[in-house]
């Protein structure tokens, strides 16, 4: 170990909000149909029907999933 390793700290990874499966299950959205509606490349209104809950709501969920990701973690090792 040289000095400057005296300087490196490690931080563990944390999470600044809930992650999409804890949104999705909060509201009732089953998460692995919302994910693979994601992946087929659905509109919001065609999971939103497909999933019995407004459209805005799959907006909002895949508004998540494109910026923040599954989970939102943040930190560095």
């Amino acid at each position: 170990m040289d000095q400057n390793d005296s300087f490196i700290q490690s931080r563990v990874p944390w999470s600044t909000e809930p992650s999409l499966k804890d949104m999705a299950q909060e509201v009732g959205v089953d998460y692995d149909r919302l994910i693979d509606g994601i992946k087929e490349d659905k509109s919001d209104s065609e999971i939103a029907g497909e999933l019995a809950v407004p459209e805005k709501l799959i907006y909002h969920l895949r508004d998540h999933f494109y910026t923040r990701g599954v989970h939102s973690i943040m930190g560095q090792d």
